[in-house]
């Protein structure tokens, strides 16, 4: 008997050993190339609504420049499906909202290339755009397309409005184009900023008068460290120009009594913001602006914003770039005036790299999480207060649109695209004044780990009636979660999908109370409203 059972004992050690060195081989290479032991159950979330960061005013997006030819000639009621699209904050009969509640809009204030036509050196029709001085003087009708936009947004609660110029009118630049001969300063000449600075308070004054609608914010100047040789409108900047033209601005605003703020100064990619790179002069604008002891010094004007803008082209990819250009943005504002919020103005998907290129329409899945991987690093490294999109409505065959249109000035389909409702998960639900807030993962990811995997941020209404979590799965596996509210032992969710399938624009997927387990599918952005 004792040698049978020293026998059995024998066998139960060996089986043990076996079996723990088959765990220690179950660790697997999962789906985003990560080396991971086996999951837990679940993962558990907690929100933290003690621990603010900033405060979140907009999302938004730009008119450029389709809206000229659809908001003008094209049939009311496909005008109306865009503006749905893009403004709506209503749901339908199933709780499906209609459009992403968009809370912001951009106003292109136009050069005049479109009365130049072919003469105006820029061959795309679509990127040409009229303006309201013209050799015979100010034209208050001007851009009746655009402004038609301008009212549907109003309509449909928009209430922030920014009219932003690429190009001074081309009665007033240097070479008569609305675009630069080439060269770093500005295709204007300094005897002509008092006449920049007055028509652009007399547009303000007009679209006051004429449409009713005030424009919160105005933008003299469009990615200044761009040489601007054609293709469309724009023009160069030096930090010295746009300095000496904002202080007659604000002298101009101040004059005519007008409540817009000027804004500054759209850099065409983040790492202008802290640093010169190859652009010396016309970039490092958090330094060059807003410290005091610059010569370009604005800060102190009774009418600048308090924000400095930037585009997030070319600085989303590799993901450690992601990560560094906005982790260096938040610190550079830190160190300079803590105060100064960050708006990222404008993104599309231009880049070409390993992940994703810009050429090519696709209305897919795949660009919109790349957009929401953006977009969650811009709002939680950046700390951004505003984030817009750039072409509203794109006629391209490129991942620059959220509603896409035939080529067509006068008709034609109406699509919309997954990159809208992705960019939905966050505007339709996070409305101005929520804020952002910490949260926990039982995982204890960082930032770095979580960025090709699962990622998630929180806000919360002011008041703490109401939490939103947004997550953007970019993985191929279905992620169970479990979410908690510090201080809040009971309430109830609502959920909201968007995936590659067809019905998921938004799609809601039922109420969950505060102990009920959610699954985050694959590929997929889910938002979590919780009141």
């Amino acid at each position: 008997m004792k040698k049978n059972n020293m026998y059995h004992i024998y066998i139960i050690v060996l089986l043990l050993l076996f079996n723990n060195a088959s765990c220690n081989d179950s660790k697997t290479e999962d789906d985003s190339g990560e080396v991971n032991p086996p999951p837990k159950d679940y993962l558990e979330i907690t929100l933290k609504p003690n621990n603010i960061n900033q405060t979140i005013h907009s999302f938004g997006a730009s008119d450029a420049w389709s809206t000229q030819f659809v908001g003008k000639n094209w049939p009311l009621n496909k005008r109306n499906q865009i503006a749905d699209y893009l403004f709506s904050q209503e749901v339908d009969g199933a709780g499906k909202p209609k459009g992403i509640g968009l809370n912001t809009w951009r106003f292109n204030i136009g050069g005049g290339s479109t009365y130049q036509g072919n003469n105006s050196g820029i061959d795309d029709e679509w990127r040409r755009a009229e303006s309201f001085l013209t050799i015979t003087g100010f034209n208050s009708d001007a851009q009746q397309g655009q402004r038609w936009f301008l009212t549907a947004a109003k309509t449909r609660g928009v209430n922030e409005f920014t009219a932003f110029s690429n190009s001074p009118p081309t009665i007033l630049t240097k070479n008569g184009k609305a675009f630069s001969s080439g060269g770093s300063s500005a295709n204007i000449d300094e005897s002509k900023y008092a006449d920049y600075v007055s028509f652009l308070a007399n547009v303000i004054e007009n679209i006051k008068e004429k449409d009713g609608i005030e424009f919160s914010y105005i933008s003299p100047f469009n990615e200044p460290q761009w040489d601007w040789k054609g293709g469309q409108e724009g023009s160069p900047w030096l930090n010295t120009e746009i300095a000496a033209v904002t202080r007659i601005l604000d002298a101009k605003i101040e004059e005519k009594n007008i409540n817009t703020k000027i804004e500054i100064a759209e850099s065409g990619q983040l790492n202008y913001l802290y640093e010169d790179s190859n652009k010396a002069g016309r970039a490092s604008h958090i330094e060059e602006f807003f410290n005091i002891g610059s010569p370009n010094y604005v800060g102190n004007l009774l009418n600048i914003a308090n924000k400095i803008c930037g585009h997030s082209y070319y600085t989303t990819y590799g993901t450690a770039n992601l990560i560094d250009v906005r982790e260096k943005v938040k610190n550079k504002i830190q160190q300079t005036d803590s105060s100064l919020e960050f708006w990222m103005s404008e993104y599309c998907l231009l880049e070409d790299n390993d992940e994703i290129k810009g050429s090519g329409r696709d209305l897919g899945i795949d660009p919109a999480l790349y957009l929401a991987r953006v977009i969650h690093t811009d709002l939680t490294v950046a700390n951004a207060s505003s984030w817009q999109w750039w072409l509203a409505i794109s006629p391209y065959d490129y991942k620059d649109g959220l509603v896409y249109i035939d080529n067509n000035k006068n008709d034609g389909e109406v699509f919309d695209s997954k990159m809208l409702w992705a960019l939905g998960n966050y505007s339709f639900f996070i409305k101005e004044g929520y804020q952002r807030i910490d949260l926990n993962r039982s995982d204890n990811q960082t930032i770095e780990q979580s960025i090709n995997g699962l990622l998630i941020s929180a806000y919360k209404k002011p008041d703490n009636s109401k939490y939103v979590a947004v997550f953007v799965n970019q993985r191929t596996i279905q992620i169970p979660v479990k979410i908690k509210v510090d201080g809040k032992s009971s309430f109830s969710s609502k959920l909201y999908q968007t995936s590659a399938l067809d019905s998921d624009d938004l799609a809601p997927k039922g109420s969950i109370s505060n102990n009920d387990l959610f699954n985050v599918p694959p590929r997929s952005i889910l938002t979590v409203v919780i009141e």
